[in-house]
């Protein structure tokens, strides 16, 4: 089973948070777990303001589609090329190489810590 790193924030939707003013996002290895082999992303381009909550992309697996939305209200400032060309790292790893994207913050909503997120998936939060 996958630890949570406790230096990240967490949505109910699975996404990610780190700190600082440019913060990366991803998604949690439970998502990943649960959505089985990425096989593509689409990701929002650099410029493009987002809203917390809203979605901003997709993620493809060969189970399903799903949304990706974005954790906090901001401007996408980078999009992380090796995911783009090898989505599998969001599966290999979610919470290094397999980040998203990093947002300019202009509003972080109520986010969950690692606990709260454990709690909520039954997950184990790394000490």
């Amino acid at each position: 089973m996958n630890t949570l790193p406790e230096n990240l924030r967490y949505t109910r939707d699975h996404e990610w948070l780190s700190d600082g003013d440019e913060p990366a996002v991803g998604i949690t290895a439970f998502a990943g777990d649960a959505l089985g082999d990425i096989v593509y992303l689409e990701l929002p381009p650099v410029g493009t303001v987002v809203t917390a909550g809203d979605p901003c992309g997709e993620v493809e697996s060969t189970k399903s589609v799903s949304e990706l939305y974005a954790p906090a209200d901001g401007e996408i400032v980078a999009v992380n090329p090796a995911v783009a060309e090898d989505p599998s790292l969001v599966n290999a790893d979610p919470y290094g190489q397999g980040w998203l994207f990093r947002l300019r913050l202009t509003g972080t909503p109520e986010l969950l810590d690692a606990a709260e997120y454990a709690a909520l998936t039954g997950a184990e939060a790394s000490r």
